[in-house]
């Protein structure tokens, strides 16, 4: 298979944890016989340096004539002065668009060599292995009328719109219950209709869509509630269906059950092309450092496999070399007190590890 595949390092560690994804591309890529074709550009911050915008138009052509989309992060400090609208954020909210994926999916699977990362009680996070599906296209993010009026010393006010149609609910919301069906069948949305009308017709819209999905448990939950139950007790959770502010609040909640957000994938599909990147930011605190976690990108590529590609095959390689990998005693250092491997190191034994899966053939 022909996989042609943009790598858009971005910002801060983005270049290293990448760079540790692209290898294991390239192996399972050699190992199956794939023949692959990638081009890496500026996004992000480093366009905006380099070009003055962080979303270049060959940048754009590149993404939309390949099959998938491999991101590391954008931003920084450095950019918290630059004007709205030129952002590196506001890069990636436009890629978004373009690229057309309106189903955010962000894996969290607590693997049992990782139990004593996370700062929750081993008997609370062992087992969790659920899926968010957030709603990436509408909301607080893309909603009009917004901006701020007036400026310091005279009535300064800024407004942002939450907006949803029937038809941006129901599409995700179809999208949720189709892999609910495939999993343990429970679906939780997650809204707050005691308060919000978009929540309302959220609620309404996602009831009408369960009636073709009769084998799907459906829940209703707001919030505040799902924030709580998550650190409570998250192996309830199967699949979380969610809008697009809560979903982004609620999945970097949930990377403390896995031990560290550098733990995170996640997958932009329904458009014709797949967004693929790990839910950490740009930490450019730690840059060089060789303490970047790359394995939410290596997460991120077998997500590209499955879904852009419908490579199961291949996906579950990966998901299994990073399984084998930590079961050999593989740590970064968000994941050890003590010794641990750099970024550059965790590509390899990714790699090493895939190699002895014989059963992927």
């Amino acid at each position: 298979m022909d996989l042609n595949i943009t790598v858009l390092p971005g910002d801060g560690i983005g270049p290293e944890v990448t760079a540790e994804a692209v290898k294991v591309i390239c192996f399972v890529a050699e190992k199956f016989d794939h023949q692959l074709r990638i081009r890496e550009l500026a996004f992000g911050g480093t366009a905006l340096d380099r070009f003055g915008e962080p979303l270049p138009e060959a940048t754009l052509s590149a993404c939309l004539s390949s099959r998938a989309v491999l991101l590391g992060a954008v931003g920084g400090p450095k950019y918290d002065k630059v004007a709205r609208g030129h952002k590196p954020e506001d890069g990636l909210l436009a890629l978004r668009k373009a690229l057309g994926g309106y189903a955010n999916l962000r894996p969290v699977k607590v693997f049992d060599e990782l139990v004593g990362a996370s700062p929750l009680k081993p008997e609370t996070v062992r087992g969790c292995d659920f899926i968010i599906v957030r709603e990436l296209l509408g909301g607080l993010y893309y909603g009009t009328p917004r901006g701020q009026e007036g400026s310091a010393g005279s009535p300064w006010r800024a407004y942002n719109t939450m907006s949803y149609t029937v038809d941006e609910i129901e599409r995700i919301a179809r999208v949720a219950f189709d892999l609910a069906r495939k999993r343990r069948r429970k679906l939780t949305s997650v809204d707050k209709a005691n308060v919000l009308e978009t929540s309302e017709l959220w609620r309404s819209v996602v009831n009408r869509v369960s009636h073709d999905y009769p084998q799907v448990e459906l829940e209703h939950v707001l919030v505040d509630s799902c924030a709580m139950q998550l650190i409570q007790n998250p192996r309830r959770f199967d699949v979380i269906l969610t809008e697009n502010l809560f979903g982004d609040i609620l999945s970097d909640e949930a990377s403390v059950l896995a031990g560290s957000i550098g733990m995170l994938s996640s997958a932009s599909i329904g458009g014709k092309i797949g967004l693929y990147e790990p839910v950490h930011g740009s930490a450019p605190d730690i840059v060089g450092s060789g303490k970047a976690n790359p394995l939410g990108a290596i997460e991120s590529a077998a997500l590209a496999f499955r879904y852009s590609f419908g490579l199961e095959q291949e996906a579950r390689l990966v998901e299994t070399g990073i399984s084998q990998a930590l079961a050999r005693g593989i740590r970064t250092a968000d994941l050890s007190a003590g010794h641990y491997a750099v970024t550059s190191e965790i590509g390899s034994a990714v790699c090493d590890a895939m190699a002895g899966c014989h059963e992927y053939t």
